[in-house]
């Protein structure tokens, strides 16, 4: 989707969706003895250390994609601390480097990095350590890098209706160093602009400062 293109609006409350999955021991049991077996043919020995290994790696995987659970404590906003100033428009709130660790969808192998989130707020603003939960909401599950950046923009435009947001993401992909081409210590960056920053180059430029990033 790019930065002009229509998005989704969220409705705010469909970002904390509670979404609790139901995972029955039965099915936990099933799926430990299939990561066994899968661990045993690619050549893991079995061993006192690795017996509990299948049971470690299920509970594991299903702890770094909490995400789908949902988070209640972000739908909480207030009100504005500017009330009709002349820079209203202009000033930003930015947030940053907030660390983030993800599932890429295409092979379930991590890739992890730096997020930065700004915006500029209208009526409301959000609780700065919300913008941390927001960003580990969606990259604690399985996805893209480039869907990250975009679920925590239409977020935050669905929550606070602000006159613009930011997110620069940067992260090591482990499909492209572990497998593949095998590329050491690259780093991918996504940008979205939403509202006065996708037509203000001069915020976007304030936005990598007030990051401590070079202006891309």
């Amino acid at each position: 989707m790019s930065q002009n293109g229509n998005h989704h609006l969220l409705e705010p409350a469909e970002i904390a969706e509670l979404n609790q999955r139901q995972v029955s021991d039965e099915q936990i049991k099933k799926f430990e003895g299939y990561v066994a077996e899968m661990f045993s043919a690619f050549g893991m020995d079995s061993t006192p250390a690795t017996k509990d290994t299948p049971r470690r790696f299920v509970q594991a995987l299903f702890d770094a994609t909490e995400g789908y659970d949902g988070d209640p404590k972000l739908l909480t906003v207030f009100d504005t601390e500017c009330h009709g100033d002349p820079d209203c428009r202009l000033s930003q709130v930015v947030e940053g480097p907030i660390n983030f660790f993800a599932l890429c969808e295409h092979h379930a192998f991590p890739f992890y990095g730096h997020a930065y989130v700004g915006y500029i707020a209208h009526e409301q603003i959000i609780g700065i350590s919300k913008l941390t939960r927001l960003v580990r909401l969606y990259s604690k599950r399985f996805s893209v890098q480039e869907r990250i950046g975009q679920q925590i923009a239409d977020a935050l435009e669905a929550m606070l209706k602000p006159h613009g947001v930011a997110v620069y993401l940067e992260a090591r992909h482990l499909c492209t160093e572990m497998r593949g081409v095998r590329e050491m210590s690259p780093l991918t960056r996504t940008t979205i602009w939403r509202g006065y920053y996708a037509s203000d180059p001069s915020l976007r430029a304030e936005f990598f400062t007030a990051c401590g990033l070079p202006k891309n």
